[in-house]
């Protein structure tokens, strides 16, 4: 009886593996994003943009499926960059955030006083997809400008988690990628390459370089020859850079992991810097180091169809 009940189970399990269902499976559920102060229209509403800013974020930080960007990190990047965003940003400015902060989605949006109304309206831009969807609360001018603001944070979330395939871009396979990059090159000469790129990941020892392995990879698919550093040949172009990630945060059995690559490509015989560039990345994995390595991983895929096409003569 015990030997029957034992196959039994066994048997159980093992259709359960068949099944997947022992095999956590991760879509993608934190969305990277970042909250912006909102534009104020109308006398009576003098500081509420960066009010409406604050009480979003910490609003939208309590959702499962949002990764925010904080703040003051938002603040420093944008300073850096000498950006000055609010409620009118263009497609353009969001997707520069987007490189800068790994941001996915950008809220931001217009407080507005008009004929005894106010009036609170959010824009959701896709910094990958520069698609906008919109979202909007009312009250009465003078009203408590945090219930307003959290009725908000309900309907932004909302339209996150239920639209996010208008604001995100769809999921793109390797090949494709490549094929579209050699579109890109076309038949012009292709320069010899080396690349370094060092990376680390703040807190744990580096297994090995993966933002320098995907640059490599995504040369040599689109035809470029690699040459090895430590073989003494003279590459044409250099491509030097270095890279790091960090922990950003735990949800459930799920961590937040963001890297930020930085990179630039020489011209050997010259001394030439032939184009530089950066992006950040976050991406969710199961394990921290396995989600430090996948995000050096996608910010260098992103720059490597930016600055390959760069070097084609």
């Amino acid at each position: 009886m015990k030997t029957t009940i034992r196959l039994a189970l066994a048997l159980a399990s093992l259709a359960a593996l068949a099944r997947g269902q022992d095999k956590p499976e991760i879509e993608q559920p934190v969305v990277p994003a970042a909250v912006l102060a909102f534009q104020e229209r109308g006398e009576g509403v003098r500081g509420y943009g960066n009010k409406v800013g604050d009480i979003l974020f910490a609003k939208l930080s309590s959702k499962p499926d949002l990764f925010l960007v904080e703040r003051e990190d938002m603040d420093k990047i944008l300073k850096e960059h000498e950006l000055n965003l609010s409620g009118a940003v263009s497609p353009g400015q969001a997707t520069q955030v987007g490189q800068l902060t790994g941001a996915k989605i950008l809220i931001t949006g217009s407080v507005i006083e008009a004929d005894r109304t106010l009036y609170l309206v959010a824009k959701i831009i896709g910094t990958e997809t520069s698609r906008v969807l919109g979202e909007s609360v009312q009250g009465k001018a003078g009203d408590d400008i945090g219930p307003l603001t959290e009725q908000l944070a309900e309907k932004v979330a909302g339209v996150v988690a239920n639209q996010s395939g208008k604001l995100l871009a769809k999921t793109v396979r390797l090949e494709d990628r490549v094929a579209a990059l050699k579109a890109r090159l076309g038949a012009g000469a292709r320069p010899t390459l080396t690349v370094r790129i060092a990376e680390r990941h703040v807190g744990q020892a580096t297994i090995d370089p993966a933002a320098e392995t995907e640059v490599g990879l995504f040369a040599r698919e689109a035809g470029f020859e690699l040459l090895d550093t430590a073989s003494g040949k003279r590459a044409d172009v250099e491509i030097t850079g270095e890279g790091f990630s960090e922990f950003a945060t735990r949800r459930g059995g799920l961590v937040s992991v963001k890297a930020r690559v930085e990179i630039k490509a020489v011209d050997r015989a010259t001394g030439a810097v032939l184009a530089t560039d950066r992006q950040t990345a976050v991406v969710v994995d199961l394990t921290e180091q396995v989600a430090g390595k996948a995000a050096l991983q996608a910010a260098a895929a992103q720059l490597a169809e930016r600055l390959l096409p760069k070097l084609v003569k």
